[in-house]
């Protein structure tokens, strides 16, 4: 989850420890327990509180933030309409409105992907380097080449490395799902709708989907000199199924 800033920039001059407690404590240890429980499941869950207590401020606020962790158009829609029969009809009148207002009409498919670059044909040509079903789209492959690269749940590629001897390296610009990148030596960062990876040349990497739902990025092929990519193997079952 990304770092919480809210309450130092709003309130950080009225209300330092305020400020502090809800940044470092609320955000940056409860939320971050997705051992526990995932933030896709937090937002859920504060979401149902914020409409049954009709606070309709943070409501929205943090609709926003279940849309970044996953949580879909519909699925709010049910919650609502579930709370209206025990919280209260007017607070389900006035909440939908807001869904909409977040959601807007943004069209998503039964895989939750949105619609705005095709999925493309089966990615056969490399498949050999992924652990499961993926799909590719050029997007451009000139100036700049892109692609518009779609993980079923649980797939990820294998460790590789772009190798160029100046400039080179990748850039990744996740549209859709939530899904996972990690570097050799480091920990795994977990990626979600809007987030940006810049990847150097020459760091080995792995990228991929989380393990229930589908991922998809848009990767951008740096220009580099005498650019290629190495390949290695797929990080295991065991390992992956311990990121959280």
């Amino acid at each position: 989850m990304k770092k919480q800033t809210a309450g130092r920039k709003n309130l950080g001059e009225l209300a330092p420890k305020f400020a502090e407690l809800n940044d470092d404590v609320l955000f940056g240890e409860v939320w971050a327990r997705e051992d526990k429980l995932s933030a896709r499941d937090r937002s859920l869950i504060t979401i149902a509180a914020l409409f049954s207590a009709g606070q309709f401020p943070q409501l929205k606020a943090h609709l926003l933030l279940g849309k970044e962790h996953g949580l879909k158009k519909q699925e709010i829609v049910e919650v609502f309409t579930q709370l209206a029969f025990y919280c209260g009809w007017p607070k389900a009148w006035s909440s939908f409105a807001m869904i909409e207002e977040v959601f807007g009409n943004e069209e998503e498919n039964d895989k939750g992907l949105t619609d705005l670059f095709p999925i493309g044909d089966e990615n056969v040509g490399y498949a050999k380097y992924f652990s499961g079903k993926s799909y590719l789209y050029p997007i451009s492959t000139s100036q700049v080449p892109m692609f518009n690269v779609t993980f079923e749940p649980g797939c990820r590629n294998a460790w590789h490395i772009h190798h160029a001897e100046a400039g080179g390296g990748q850039m990744l610009i996740v549209l859709s799902g939530r899904g996972w990148y990690q570097e050799e030596g480091k920990p795994a960062r977990a990626l979600a709708k809007g987030d940006v990876v810049n990847i150097p040349a020459n760091v080995k990497h792995w990228h991929g989907a989380a393990k229930d739902c589908y991922f998809q990025h848009i990767a951008v092929e740096v220009p580099g000199t005498n650019g290629s990519t190495e390949w290695f193997d797929i990080l295991s079952d065991e390992l992956y199924d311990k990121l959280r």
